[in-house]
């Protein structure tokens, strides 16, 4: 039998993927959890029928996401992390000794469950001693902190749906609060190719620029999300992305990475001109 999982980017648009099997499908009290095996791609974690990850191509979203502010910012000891069930921002996170203590908020107990349970490196890394998960409501958990965290970690889907209190004014105002005066806010943007994401994409820029000082925008393939590429948000209260990069302190950490080097970080941030117009 041939058996396609698409995963529609725009409703005329769509990315099909051949698999082998089902191994897993459930629905929890906020969302459906399906899990599947494929030849090309491992196993495929998807949310409501929309792909979250893979297994061959989840170190391009995870990498960029943790190691671009880590290599601005190497002395970062506290680390918050929004979302993040698949575990792929904490297994990179957990590369760095330095790191003293990573607190994840996620909406969802059963999806951090069966990510454990299926996706391996995901358990090892809610396994790490300085990990501690907080299973409840991302926005209530953040009006309780301030001056708290050298770097925020947002990691969700579009601003739509369970995932949208996560991108209002209240959810980055504190964030902003959280974060002590030398801290990082990274945040995925969508892709502002097709209309809908472009759509999504000012949505959070408006939001964001509204609180934070310091905003800037960078970019990545990743080759199952829609357009082939994702943005990603860079804010903070003081410093540079790029004139802050610590490019010899980064390297001599020795950082094990498949994607992520001092020369993708810069070209990360030479944008096309069709964002730049956007900005």
């Amino acid at each position: 039998m041939d058996l396609w999982y698409s995963d529609y980017h725009v409703d005329d648009v769509r990315l099909s993927i051949n698999v082998e099997r089902e191994i897993y499908s459930h629905q929890t009290e906020f969302q459906h959890i399906a899990i599947l095996d494929s030849k090309e791609f491992g196993r495929i974690l998807t949310l409501d029928g929309e792909l979250i990850s893979t297994e061959k191509d989840e170190f391009f979203y995870s990498e960029m996401m943790v190691h671009v502010p880590m290599a601005v910012r190497p002395k970062i000891k506290k680390v918050l992390v929004i979302g993040g069930c698949d575990g792929g921002i904490l297994k990179e996170l957990c590369k760095y000794p330095t790191i003293e203590q990573i607190d994840v908020v996620e909406l969802d107990a059963q999806v951090v469950q069966i990510c454990q349970q299926f996706f391996p490196p995901a358990g090892q890394a809610f396994q790490d001693e300085r990990v501690q998960l907080s299973i409840q409501d991302a926005l209530k958990f953040m009006r309780r902190k301030e001056d708290e965290y050298d770097l925020i970690i947002v990691d969700s889907a579009n601003p739509f749906g369970v995932n949208e209190s996560l991108f209002t004014r209240e959810f980055y105002g504190s964030c902003y609060n959280a974060l002590k005066p030398q801290g990082v806010l990274i945040s995925q943007h969508a892709n502002a190719f097709y209309a809908e994401d472009e759509e999504a994409f000012n949505h959070i820029r408006k939001r964001l620029t509204s609180v934070f000082e310091n905003n800037y925008v960078y970019m990545a393939s990743i080759p199952t999300y829609a357009a082939g590429y994702l943005l990603f948000g860079y804010s903070c209260k003081s410093g540079h992305p790029l004139l802050d990069l610590q490019k010899e302190v980064w390297e001599s950490l020795a950082i094990p990475t498949q994607f992520y080097n001092v020369a993708s970080h810069q070209g990360a941030f030479a944008l096309p001109n069709y964002i730049k117009e956007l900005l």
